[in-house]
């Protein structure tokens, strides 16, 4: 199952809802077009929901990671929410969860972003 994504915008955030698998080839490429999308359109507070995740590999969180980075140096604010049992784990696993902003109800983590 290739991973999909669908953009809103909540409050001046956009929401990337993913669903499917961020995996090695379409997944992460999916990902990077989207967030590459965002960035030169000047979209730069970023909310990517994985609670429709069901799974992620070391190619995946790379990707996270570099989502993580091109914004940041653009300027912006990535933050992830939603994350599945397994996506968590991975993330305490590599100490990646200290690097991101992992909120748990859409309300807060919209409300956390900077204005």
């Amino acid at each position: 199952m290739s991973m999909k994504v669908n953009t809103r915008q909540v409050d001046g955030i956009t929401v990337l809802d993913l669903s499917g698998r961020i995996t090695l080839g379409e997944g992460s490429v999916t990902l990077r077009d989207a967030i590459r999308d965002l960035i030169n359109k000047d979209q730069k507070s970023i909310l990517l929901n994985l609670g429709d995740v069901s799974y992620l590999d070391s190619s995946g969180l790379g990707e996270l990671v570099t989502a993580y980075t091109s914004v940041k140096n653009a300027g912006g604010e990535l933050k992830l929410l939603n994350l599945t049992k397994k996506v968590q784990d991975l993330l305490q696993i590599t100490k990646l969860y200290t690097v991101f902003d992992v909120k748990d109800d859409e309300a807060s983590a919209i409300s956390s972003f900077t204005k």
